[in-house]
């Protein structure tokens, strides 16, 4: 019998499958806001004096998350297999996400850096767990054929939610510096002063209401696994499980290639998001107003490119949005690395150096923002289809281990790319050189994925 008979199951209602998918609604502002394009940058830009040191501390912090991402994931699904329900784990895990991005407000320059960067540690290591929980749902939600349309669309849907967010913070809270103004021309509300990083520190307590309010549908809506083993027997079996899933991959090739595929492709995937901000406010000393504005292009970029993803995907297969997304993903980081002031693609077109004034007011910045637009369109169904590539390859009785071991994957070497960052950075000084070595896991991860099978179950 082929996974996909295994894995038919009838499709989940409306409501249950909308629940779901605003799971993703409320998950995504905290990777826009927090990560990307606010408070990250923020942390690098003005909570440090030398740009460089504060990227390389950025890198460390998002490699101990990976480390502890990667280390608990497989096992947490396996755990949650054996015990059925998942949404006590997620509960569980968005308390601690909710605290720890409100406590982030008082991250004000000049204050501890230790003590931002772990709350980013628990605000990350609590995101990523609870979406093991949440994506090991989605087999029992729909039959296999509609995974990649139904998991493009939750993506698109996240990055909706991020947008929002994005616009309510440049259009009302975030003030120019030099002017005090809004995007909107206004006052900051609440009289949030730019000086002492009052818009960036917003984001947090803003993220952290959004998620407690967004991700009620999906604990009303969505229906549970039906409870399984008590805890404690819970972890003795998902522990069993996990050793007996890892032996099992040794007999499921295609499988195996696919999650190590990923595992390196997603490493410069994840750094590309979480650093691409910093180094551009690093590289042109964009404030909060240009990089909120920045992520809301490809905010909506990206919208577009997971809505026309869920139709290729149904039409194509996911190994092919997966495989075009990653040349795109390719090309911008090349162009990414290679703009700077007055010139882009290493110096082969020089580019003038004048400011017209405004936002994004040199040549540079505008080539930045072109290589970006390739980004948006790509990162959101790389990930989306990458998702359904899984679920299209497993039964829903092995969802929780295999996406926990999915996490893994994403997460076991995640500390490579930021780590590799960093030391090349503080090896050399240069950002740029350091941005590079990202380029060299979306290049592998690439080839590696050429010869992977699809659906990943069958033989190569």
């Amino acid at each position: 019998m082929t996974v996909e008979a295994k894995t038919e199951a009838p499709r989940a209602s409306r409501l249950a499958i909308g629940g779901w998918m605003m799971f993703d609604w409320a998950a995504q502002p905290f990777f826009t806001v927090i990560t990307t394009f606010i408070f990250g940058p923020y942390l690098v830009s003005r909570m440090t004096e030398d740009h460089a040191a504060g990227q390389a501390a950025w890198s460390y912090t998002l490699t101990i998350s990976g480390i502890i991402i990667a280390l608990l994931s497989p096992v947490l699904g396996s755990i949650a297999d054996a015990t059925g329900r998942r949404k006590p784990w997620i509960g569980g895990f968005a308390v601690i996400q909710i605290l720890s991005l409100a406590a982030l407000w008082f991250a004000v320059p000049g204050s501890s850096l230790v003590f931002a960067l772990t709350m980013i540690v628990l605000a990350s290591v609590a995101a990523e767990f609870s979406i093991v929980f949440n994506d090991s749902m989605m087999p029992r939600l729909v039959p296999p054929q509609e995974a990649g349309r139904i998991s493009n669309i939750a993506w698109g849907l996240g990055y909706l939610g991020g947008m929002i967010v994005l616009i309510a913070v440049v259009a009302l809270l975030a003030g120019n510096p030099e002017t005090g103004k809004t995007a909107l021309g206004i006052e900051p509300l609440f009289g949030l002063d730019p000086a002492t990083g009052d818009d960036a520190r917003v984001t947090g307590p803003i993220s952290a209401l959004w998620y407690l309010v967004f991700i009620l549908p999906m604990f009303l809506f969505t229906p549970d696994q039906a409870r399984g083993l008590p805890i404690g027997a819970a972890v003795t079996t998902g522990i069993s499980e996990l050793k007996s899933t890892f032996r099992e991959l040794k007999g499921r090739p295609g499988i195996l290639r696919f999650l190590v595929a990923r595992m390196v492709y997603q490493d410069g995937v994840n750094g590309l998001l979480a650093l691409g901000g910093t180094f551009a406010a690093g590289m042109f000393a964009w404030q909060t107003l240009e990089l909120g504005i920045y992520g809301i292009i490809l905010n909506v970029v990206a919208i577009g490119g997971c809505l026309y993803a869920s139709r290729l995907d149904s039409r194509l297969g996911s190994k092919t949005v997966v495989m075009g997304s990653l040349f795109c993903l390719l090309i911008a980081t090349v162009g990414i690395v290679s703009t700077g002031p007055g010139f882009t693609l290493f110096g082969l077109i020089p580019l003038p150096t004048t400011d017209s004034g405004g936002l994004f007011g040199t040549a540079a910045e505008k080539a930045y923002i072109l290589f970006g637009l390739l980004v948006g369109v790509a990162f959101g169904p790389v990930q989306a289809s990458a998702r359904s590539y899984l679920a299209r390859s497993i039964t829903p009785d092995e969802a929780g281990r295999y996406f926990g071991i999915y996490a893994l994957t994403g997460r076991a070497t995640s500390f490579a790319a930021p780590l590799s960052v960093a030391l090349v950075t503080t090896a050399t000084g240069s950002a740029r050189a350091g941005m590079a070595m990202l380029v060299i896991f979306l290049a592998v991860g690439f080839l590696m994925m050429i010869r992977t099978p699809y659906p990943a179950h069958r033989p190569g």
